[in-house]
């Protein structure tokens, strides 16, 4: 997924302002620790049920002892991958400082909690951009200072949000964060009128959308584009071969797929989902631990999630090609004057060879008025 943080120019001033007063200010060695932490997350997995973690650890004079991130589930989280670079190198972290960019956990899960093993290894400051809202792994910023640890929360944390992605969405909002991916003429079909679809994008923007499909969990089709185009929904690399990562397939919808179906070889997990309500495909999916969704499916079930509320951004992919007719990308949103449109918010426009992709988020506002009125 597509991150905001190079939109993100915070100075160090700012930083004493958004941080919470608890704790000393931060400063400008621990903001430059913090943003290093960033980039050390970034090395993480795109896709899982955990978090892109990084931290670094600092000597009392700003000398750094030791780095680590999340490499992904089961995994040493961010902070005890660092205490064992640290102690590696040889170095005391008695009285160090740890600068991570989520809250430290408070759990015993595949791991043990965070909070403990800097307690244990004698961290007298910690200096955390964003908080942790899962509320079984929360609790660290609170254990540490029982202890006594001087701790510092919301220093970056636009840029500690944008590492975080699509994980902290799903995390805050109990579902999966979800991309609609759309590929279309410039009139907005995706097919002409004899049905014919390959292929409207050329082989670079069809190139990049694989290695979307590679950053997320799960890919979202209907029963229709299942049995219509019997898609393979795998995520391949440039020269054709399999990405290690396969997200899961999902079909939606009552009917059976044929016993020779694409869908049933080589790839991600196939999952049927026998329903046409998309909050019942998140939920889920969600009970799967998908973080990320990918809705790739025909206009019907774009227009669903669309008006459920449950898309969060939106990648276009549109190519310079006039079709005239064929079918809309998407059907009809009882949208009846202007005024009621769905807006989005253009993130970033990118050429991919003779095509455009087009990166919008849905209008927070937006989705949750279309939310609230499905609810009522």
């Amino acid at each position: 997924m597509s991150t905001t943080s190079d939109r993100v120019d915070l100075r160090v001033d700012d930083d004493h302002a958004r941080a919470q007063t608890s704790g000393h200010p931060v400063t400008a060695a621990e903001t430059d620790a913090l943003r290093r932490a960033f980039r050390l997350a970034a090395h993480g997995p795109a896709h899982g049920p955990n978090p892109r973690v990084g931290c670094v650890l600092l000597s009392a004079t700003g000398e750094v002892l030791g780095e680590g991130w999340h490499r992904g589930a089961g995994t040493p989280h961010a902070e005890v991958a660092a205490l064992t670079d640290a102690r590696a190198q040889g170095h005391d972290t008695a009285g160090a400082t740890a600068v991570v960019t989520l809250e430290p956990c408070n759990h015993t899960g595949r791991t043990g909690p965070c909070a403990q093993a800097l307690l244990d290894a004698g961290i007298a400051r910690v200096v955390v951009a964003v908080g942790d809202p899962n509320p079984v792994a929360a609790g660290g910023a609170e254990r540490l200072r029982a202890e006594g640890v001087d701790v510092l929360t919301g220093v970056l944390p636009d840029e500690g949000r944008a590492v975080l992605g699509a994980w902290l969405h799903a995390v805050e909002r109990d579902r999966p964060f979800v991309t609609l991916k759309l590929a279309t003429s410039l009139d907005g079909r995706i097919n002409a009128a004899d049905g014919s679809s390959r292929w409207i994008t050329g082989e670079v923007a069809r190139h990049h959308a694989h290695g979307l499909r590679a950053e997320v969990d799960a890919i979202v089709i209907g029963t229709g584009t299942a049995l219509v185009d019997d898609p393979s929904l795998t995520a391949r690399t440039a020269d054709g071969t399999l990405h290690e990562h396969q997200p899961l397939r999902v079909v939606v919808g009552h009917r059976d797929l044929a016993p020779d179906a694409t869908l049933r070889g080589a790839g991600g997990e196939l999952v049927q989902v026998r329903t046409h309500d998309p909050r019942a495909v998140l939920a889920e999916l969600a009970r799967r631990e998908v973080r990320h969704v990918l809705v790739e499916g025909g206009p019907t079930l774009t227009s669903a999630f669309l008006r459920a509320g449950l898309v969060d951004e939106v990648h276009a992919y549109v190519a310079p090609v006039l079709l005239g007719a064929g079918r809309n990308a998407v059907d009809d949103l009882g949208i009846t004057t202007i005024s009621d449109a769905l807006h989005l918010v253009t993130r970033s426009v990118q050429p991919l060879g003779d095509d455009v992709l087009i990166v919008s988020d849905i209008e927070p506002t937006t989705a949750a008025s279309d939310t609230a009125e499905q609810e009522h």
